[in-house]
């Protein structure tokens, strides 16, 4: 399997190089998060398969300048990959947060019992239940859990807080209705991500029920854009770069603080944070923006899993129609899910 998987053996985190060189200290501490006995070189298949993905990319969004252009673009992108079979489907009303609830079509599973919390990616200003439902469905089906994935308020017609206000009343709407917080999971990637880890540190703060762990796929932790892979990376990720980060920070967050730990979770204290899983493409601008939570999240003693995929672009997971590994790191995804949930699937 082409992935790097970086678990915490030290649950305080790796020892940090001193001396008199603070700046090679450093790139050697990135170095030992990036780099691993684990990892496997990426496949020529694999290689092609990307760059024909990044080339259908690219397609959909050509003169998509636009927050509402690209809302446009993702969503007939989206629209040409296939939807997700054998699982049921219920509409849900999470106390005013549009959601639907999927679980694996097979009578004998347990709904009610296990459930992953979904917030999908999108830039906070897009992204939808049609864009996500192929991997909701596929977790469901791979973690024998039901899935909830929520329409939460997009920007530019609804600002910060109004995306993790939506996602806090929906992971409550789902301890108000049966589900025990060891049997629940919140999960989202890019802009989902930052919202699945803000919605848990607010839980924390409000000394409430916290979920059995958090699975963040190349979240969006530092909305003032400073990691080094926003430059290094930047020839390798079309999907996002870094003016895209700060056309959604101004909108998104308006007068307030990209430092402000509300709102990015690289800057908030993570201690008594749950176990954590990380997956970020090598390639991707957001590369930094993981790795350097996962130091921190270590660092503050939380178990972090971190998952490097050579080569892959922002947001592979949503197509295995297109890419292998999109339904491996999926898989991966699913097996930590199992492992952290209190009540283990009997099949």
């Amino acid at each position: 399997m082409n992935c790097q998987i970086l678990p915490t053996a030290n649950r305080r985190g790796p020892k940090r190089p001193s001396g008199l060189f603070p700046a090679l200290a450093a790139l050697l501490l990135l170095a030992s998060a990036a780099v691993g006995q684990d990892i496997g070189p990426q496949s020529q298949i694999s290689r092609q398969q990307v760059e024909k993905f990044i080339g259908l990319w690219k397609d959909h969004f050509a003169g998509a300048d636009s927050l509402q252009q690209r809302r446009t673009a993702f969503r007939t992108l989206m629209e040409t990959t296939p939807g997700p079979t054998r699982i049921q489907v219920r509409q849900v009303d999470a106390d005013g947060v549009d959601a639907e609830l999927m679980w694996p079509a097979r009578l004998h599973h347990p709904i009610g019992q296990r459930v992953i919390l979904y917030i999908h990616g999108g830039g906070f200003s897009s992204g939808s239940i049609r864009t996500h439902s192929l991997l909701a469905g596929s977790l469901a089906k791979a973690a024998s859990s039901d899935v909830l994935l929520v329409e939460y308020r997009l920007m530019p017609e609804y600002a910060y807080p109004a995306q993790i206000n939506d996602a806090l009343t929906a992971y409550r709407w789902l301890l108000d209705n049966g589900y025990r917080d060891e049997n629940i999971i919140v999960a989202g990637d890019g802009a989902g991500g930052n919202i699945a880890i803000e919605t848990v540190l607010r839980q924390m703060q409000a000394a409430k029920p916290l979920p059995a762990a958090v699975i963040a796929l190349s979240p969006i932790t530092d909305l003032a854009a400073t990691g080094g892979s926003m430059t290094s990376n930047a020839g390798n990720d079309p999907l996002l770069g870094k003016a895209e980060i700060e056309t959604l920070r101004k909108t998104y967050l308006r007068s307030r603080s990209p430092i402000d730990p509300q709102a990015s979770p690289l800057y908030a204290d993570m201690t008594g944070f749950p176990p954590l899983l990380l997956q970020v493409g090598s390639g991707e601008v957001l590369l930094d923006d993981t790795l350097r939570l996962a130091d921190k999240a270590r660092q503050a003693g939380v178990d972090v899993t971190t998952e490097v995929w050579p080569g892959m672009p922002h947001q592979w997971q949503l197509f295995p129609s297109l890419l292998d590994d999109a339904d491996r790191s999926s898989q991966n995804i699913a097996e930590f899910a199992i492992r952290h949930f209190a009540d283990k699937p009997q099949e």
